[in-house]
């Protein structure tokens, strides 16, 4: 008999830990665990840069910002975007996760007309990973000088 239940259909043991805990019945609600960058806003403005519930990563919205505000790659969305993704590794690092378990990838951008930069260093990160991803155009981020912000999602154990 399988040891988890979704929606009262029975999940094989090794699909289970695809599947968020918060779904299945008959299991606790796993510990969450709140990463921190040590940037003095995320006290401000009341958030992590990631957090980890279970086998589940989600990667806040990142900026080419280093913890004291420099902005990285200034008027060059290409190097913002490499900065982003080696700052996201990181605090997948610490939530026990690596790039390779990314399943998800949403790219806020200030100048669409620039998406091939933006994808171009994407793809040097996930090109064999294959993440599903968005790329959409907003009209401001939170300094004129960011012209990429992204965040990701992770499963831990859906590595390739």
């Amino acid at each position: 008999m399988n040891a988890y239940v979704l929606a009262n259909f029975p999940v094989p043991g090794f699909l289970s830990n695809l599947i968020p805990h918060a779904y299945l019945k008959g299991t606790a609600m796993p510990d969450r665990l709140n990463i921190s960058s040590g940037t003095p806003w995320e006290a401000v403005a009341g958030y992590s840069r990631a957090v980890r519930v279970g086998n589940i990563v989600h990667v806040s919205g990142t900026t080419a910002s280093d913890e004291s505000g420099k902005v990285y790659g200034v008027g060059d969305p290409y190097e913002q975007t490499k900065y982003i993704l080696n700052k996201i590794e990181q605090a997948l690092g610490k939530a026990g996760a690596t790039m390779n378990e990314v399943v998800r990838v949403r790219m806020y951008v200030t100048d669409i007309s620039r998406w091939e930069e933006v994808g171009r260093a994407h793809g040097e990160f996930f090109a064999t990973i294959r993440p599903t991803s968005t790329m959409v155009e907003v009209s401001a981020l939170v300094s004129p000088e960011h012209m990429v912000e992204i965040e990701v999602e992770a499963i831990i154990g859906a590595s390739l």
